[in-house]
Order: structure tokens, then C-alpha cells, then sequence
């Protein structure tokens, strides 16, 4: 009784000081501050109405600062007063047409003020998002419709030839270019509504797809933040600001993307966005907006290294952003040294997945220090390594990676799937090791791992040697069957422009750093690597692909 009682006075202490540092970077970023009395009212209300949400965040601003800049998008810019105002009268239109707290309703789309409108508009009524990924083809798409139970998808007009499954009354454009052959989200607006949402809609849900990358996606219920500790556990590794723009370039079906927009919104920040990522126009665009920061996924940061030298001694003379944080798929170590080098000590890199939101965050000078770490578990986050028994492991050896933190997803919503679980710990699917400092190295995938002749390899030791090589632009290893060894392993790479490389050239760079069984059987030269929309390799795509 008396360990029960200390354990759970313990973890009211640990809960207390998780919330106290909360409001210490809440203070420091200024997000809390003084505040007009006049104003207090509708900020509350919106907290009370919809919680730590994105449509509180737009309330709130629509109270606290109603003429500053909310979204800047390809189609211009819209205020915070305006998207609450658009949003209200988008929710009484769903409202008209049937969508009640409850029911689910999907949204593909790509990144603009539309996708984030559907979004809040959907949540006001108190129904489900369901954030469907752009790379889905029409029997996917179909599956997950069904699988869901979807009641309306919202979507862009290049999308809706995909929607064969949903009749055409359950289908509304968010952005076209021409005739949209279906309702807009402007006509609903401005058919506004006779009805409205409930005053306390009760909690919407967010379920964002997995990647999907070995298999049919599944769908994650994400939480809405309870309290102030999932912020804190960001701010304290990724010094955001109060009112200062941020670029998302990174998706925003995606965990990470639907993140920094959360974070975005609730610092009141100009929130930047563009349809289609180009890496030379989106350097001028955060030059132009003068974004402090910037969120997106690794292979961008890849994009822009590739540019020309003279384009990239040009870019961010006049404003460099505080903030470069990528997530979504690994960062490998040459890119991370290489951006630094040619643009500043700017970059984090933030390790997670959509069923554990964030497991550890490196920040320049982790990346300086170790460029391949995945970073440190920041405030209010425990990671364990565990190994096949389940027991933890000192630093230096490699075991499953697991973590707990105040923001785990709620379940799949496929009820015969779950993820490994010890305790309150959650696995990640991944391997890896901490250093003496507390950073995590992640080695790859459990499910990726090799076995050939006996011996497990990984493939992320042996891609990131790869990627090293000044000659190699990307690179992806898959095991094969192999009669001799049961599995062999197969590299994909994508070369530099102008390098002269060789099968045998691949083999040699390994077989020097790696033991024998890492060594490449098959080499393939490429001249891209399948990626679904957060930049992940598609591993099951590359097997058979062989251009040279």
C-alpha cells in the first residue's frame, strides 16, 4: 500500500512539473501573455467549446487577433476572423446536409486554406476527421471509405475520379481549376444554414491513415490534447514563437503536417502553405514571408541541396528562418551535415509515428555532435530499449524501441490490429540504441530486418554508408530471396549527377565499413525511388525495379 501510495504521489509530482514547464514555454514563446480584458470572453469560450483544438485555435484568434493573417495559400491570404467566421458557416451547411456529431467524414486534399476549413468546420459539429493520403488509389481509397463508414469525403478536384465508391451527393470540392462537377466548399459557405453545430459538439477525432508502406493503411484515432503537457513536450526541444509565420510544407493528411498546423494555429502564427512543393520557389517563399519556421519532411531538404550551387549561395540572404523541423521519414546524417553546413544551425528532427505522436527530438547541436541520432526524449517523455525479453538495456546495445508520452493514439481503427505494448510503454516498430548522452540511433524497421546466412542485418546502417558517398543521391535496401543464404540483400540508388559509379563500386564501399553479410548481392542504379506523400520509401514498390 505504501509503494502504491508514493508511486502515485510521484506521479502527481512528475505531472505537476510537467505542467509547470508547460507554462514556462507557453510564457517564452509568448503564447501566454497579457491580454485585453475585452478579449478574454471569446478566448475562453472557444477553449471551452472545443479544448486544445483547431477550431479553438481559430476561435481564440478570431478573439485575440482578428485582422492578423491566418493562412497564406496559393489562392492569397485569409484572416483569423475570417476563418472562423467561414468555418461556423461551413459547419451549419454540413449540418443542413446531414453530418452530425458521430459520423465520419474524410478529407483529400492537398496543403491550402480549404483543407484546413474542412477540418475545423467538420470538428465544429462535433463529427470525425478522416485524413485520407493523396497517393491512394481508387480501390484504397474505396476500402478505407467502407472501412470507415464515411458519410462525405471533401475533396480536391484532381481527386474525385478516385471517389468511384461514394455517391455523388457525398462528394464536396475544396479547390478546382476549372468546372468542379460537384458542391463547393465556397457554396456551402456561402449557402450558410438554417441550423448550426451543437454549442458543445462534444469530441471530434482525428484518424490519419498510416503510410502504408508494407500493406493497406489503417486507420489511427488520434486524441485531442488533454492539457498543456504534449505542447510542452515540443516547445521544450523546438523554440516556436508567438505570431511568427511558419511554412508547412510537409503534408497535412499526415501526423506531422496536422501537428505543426496545431502548434501554428495555437501561437496565433500566419500559417504558410503551397499545393505542390517546388524546392526552388519555396526558398523564395520563405525568404518573401519571412518565415521563422519552416516544417517538412527529409527528402525536401534533399530537394534543395540538389539545386544548383549558385541558387543555394543566393537563398535566405535577407531572412533566414530560426526553425527548419523535419519528421516523417528518417533524416539521413549526410543531409542533415550538409543543410547545416550550407544554411545554419537551424535544423530539428523529430523522431515519431501517428500511433506515438513523438518518441525524441534532436536539435542542431545533437546533430552536430551525432548527424545520424534521432535526438533525446524530450520533458514528460519516457524511452526504453528493450530487448527480446522485454528487458531494458544500457546504453550501446541495440533493442526494440518503446515510449510513453501524454499524447498515444487511442487505437486503431481496425479492431484486430494493435501495436506492441509493455505496460504503458509503446513499441515504435523500430530498432535502435542510446548513446551515453541519452540520443537515440535507430537502426531500421523490426519488420525490415535480413536474415541472411544465419546473421541479422539491418538495411539503415548499410543505406546510410550509402548516402554518405558523396556519389549517391538516395539509396534503399531490401532483403531478397537468396537459395544459398535463405536472404540476400538488394541496394536501389539513385546517383548524383555526373557520378560514374559501378555494381562492384557499391559492393567495395560496403564490404569496407560492413561485415560480410551487409554486403549488397544485387545492385540497382535508378533514377528514383518510390515515396508515398511524407517522403517514406515504398519499399514493396522497388522489388523487381531494375534499370540498369
Amino acid at each position: 500500500m505504501a509503494d502504491s501510495l508514493l508511486g502515485a504521489v510521484g506521479t502527481v509530482v512528475e505531472k505537476t512539473a510537467v505542467s509547470a514547464r508547460a507554462l514556462v514555454e507557453l510564457v517564452r514563446s509568448g503564447v501566454i501573455r497579457p491580454i485585453r480584458p475585452d478579449r478574454l470572453p471569446g478566448i475562453g469560450a472557444g477553449l471551452l467549446r472545443y479544448g486544445l483544438t483547431l477550431p479553438a485555435g481559430y476561435a481564440a484568434g478570431a478573439a485575440r487577433h482578428p485582422d492578423r493573417t491566418a493562412i497564406v495559400d496559393d489562392a492569397g491570404w485569409v484572416s483569423y476572423a475570417e476563418v472562423d467566421r467561414r468555418t461556423d458557416r461551413l459547419a451549419r451547411a454540413l449540418a443542413d446536409l446531414g453530418i452530425t456529431a458521430g459520423d465520419r467524414v474524410g478529407v483529400l486534399c492537398r496543403n491550402h486554406r480549404g483543407a484546413i476549413e474542412a477540418q475545423v468546420a467538420i470538428a465544429k459539429i462535433g463529427a470525425d476527421v478522416v485524413l485520407l493520403n493523396t497517393g491512394l488509389p481508387a480501390a484504397q481509397i474505396a476500402t478505407v471509405a467502407a472501412e470507415q463508414r464515411m458519410r462525405m469525403v471533401i475533396a480536391d478536384a484532381e481527386f474525385t475520379d478516385r471517389l468511384t465508391a461514394l455517391p455523388d451527393d457525398a462528394i464536396v470540392v475544396a479547390w478546382h481549376d476549372g468546372p468542379a462537377g460537384h458542391p463547393t466548399l465556397d457554396e456551402l459557405i456561402a449557402r450558410d444554414g438554417r441550423g448550426g453545430p451543437p454549442l458543445f459538439p462534444g469530441e471530434s477525432r482525428t484518424i490519419v491513415l498510416t503510410s502504408g508502406t508494407t500493406g493497406p493503411p489503417k486507420g489511427a484515432r488520434r486524441p485531442r490534447p488533454s492539457g498543456l503537457a504534449p505542447i510542452a513536450a515540443v516547445l521544450s526541444a523546438i523554440p516556436l514563437k508567438e505570431g511568427a509565420p511558419a511554412y508547412i510544407a510537409a503534408p497535412l493528411l499526415h501526423t506531422w503536417g496536422n501537428a505543426a498546423l496545431l502548434l501554428a494555429v495555437l501561437h496565433g502564427a500566419p500559417v504558410v502553405l503551397t499545393r505542390r512543393f517546388d524546392a526552388d520557389s519555396a526558398l523564395e517563399l520563405v525568404e518573401e514571408q519571412r518565415c521563422d519556421a519552416v516544417f517538412a519532411v527529409p527528402v525536401m531538404l534533399q530537394r534543395w541541396l540538389d539545386l544548383p550551387l549558385d541558387r543555394l549561395g543566393s537563398a535566405w540572404r535577407e531572412h533566414r528562418p530560426r526553425i527548419v523541423a523535419v519528421s516523417g521519414s528518417a533524416l539521413p546524417a549526410a543531409v542533415a551535415t550538409a543543410f547545416m553546413d550550407r544554411f545554419g544551425d537551424v535544423l530539428y528532427n523529430l523522431y515519431g509515428s501517428t500511433e506515438v505522436s513523438w518518441v525524441s527530438i534532436a536539435g542542431p547541436a545533437d546533430l552536430r555532435a551525432a548527424p545520424g541520432t534521432a535526438g533525446r526524449a524530450p520533458v514528460g517523455t519516457r524511452l526504453v530499449i528493450l530487448d527480446e525479453h522485454d528487458r531494458p538495456v544500457p546504453p550501446g546495445v541495440e533493442g526494440r524501441v518503446f515510449v510513453a508520452n501524454d499524447m498515444p493514439f487511442e487505437g486503431y481503427t481496425r479492431e484486430s490490429v494493435d501495436v506492441e505494448r509493455y505496460g504503458d510503454l509503446l513499441g515504435t516498430g523500430d530498432v535502435g540504441r542510446l548513446d551515453e548522452e541519452g540520443r537515440l540511433h535507430l537502426t531500421g524497421r523490426a519488420d525490415d530486418m535480413i536474415v541472411s546466412g544465419g546473421e541479422n542485418v539491418h538495411p539503415g546502417p548499410v543505406e546510410e554508408l550509402l548516402l554518405a558517398r558523396p556519389e549517391v543521391r538516395e539509396a534503399a535496401v531490401v532483403g531478397v530471396a537468396d537459395e544459398a543464404f535463405g536472404q540476400a540483400l538488394a541496394a536501389y540508388v539513385v546517383l548524383a549527377d555526373g557520378a560514374a559509379v559501378t555494381s562492384d563500386d557499391v559492393r567495395s564501399w560496403v564490404r569496407a565499413e560492413l561485415s560480410r553479410f551487409a554486403v549488397p548481392r544485387d545492385v540497382h542504379f535508378v533514377t528514383e525511388l518510390p515515396r508515398n506523400a511524407t517522403g517514406k520509401v515504398v519499399k514493396p514498390d522497388l522489388t523487381g525495379r531494375s534499370e540498369s
